[in-house]
């Protein structure tokens, strides 16, 4: 079982960059998402991974997935303080998106909101979380907080020179990344 690495996300938002800032992609990737109000992912994160997370975001683009990410979509949002005006936009969000993908970090775990985005999309979604570990080894075991082994993971195949994509639910039944991320998941199992 493979993972996303960092140096792949870090690499996806500098090659998105080129010569821009990441102000002016986030910008241009906003101007993309106006019309949007429905989303096929919504991307909790901790703000202290933002360049993993700009990354992660363009990854998931280049499989044609529309992502939510607050602070590229909602810039007026002030994620460092829990209130409810924020709270209310990210429930609208959520409420407006067919999966949750949790992005596992060192970080994730300081993270004031990922907790209840996790609690609340779970509860009104359930069956379309899926955790997506950032690790330094696509290799690497990924154990995460106890919690998060109650949700499928988001791992990669390498298969004739063609990286693949799935949600795998710990050995049981695996389903496309692109069908889960859609809210229609179309599990197989081993």
């Amino acid at each position: 079982m493979a993972f996303f690495t960092k140096s792949e996300a870090r690499a996806a938002a500098a090659g998105a960059r080129g010569y821009r800032t990441a102000k002016a992609v986030l910008t241009a990737t906003m101007e993309n998402y106006k019309s949007y109000e429905q989303f096929d992912i919504f991307l909790s994160h901790s703000t202290d991974d933002s360049d993993l997370v700009l990354g992660v975001m363009i990854l998931l683009q280049k499989q044609g997935m529309r992502v939510y990410v607050d602070w590229v979509v909602d810039r007026q949002l002030d994620r460092s303080s829990v209130d409810k005006e924020t709270a209310a936009i990210l429930r609208d969000r959520m409420k407006h998106s067919s999966s949750m993908m949790y992005i596992a970090t060192e970080n994730a775990s300081n993270s004031k909101w990922m907790p209840w985005e996790l609690g609340f999309f779970d509860g009104h979604k359930p069956g379309r979380v899926a955790i997506l570990p950032l690790l330094d080894s696509e290799n690497q075991s990924f154990q995460g907080q106890e919690y998060l082994g109650l949700y499928p993971v988001v791992t990669k195949y390498l298969k004739n020179q063609v990286t693949n994509h799935y949600v795998e639910d710990r050995g049981n039944k695996w389903s496309h990344l692109g069908s889960f991320a859609r809210g229609v998941p179309t599990w197989n199992s081993y």
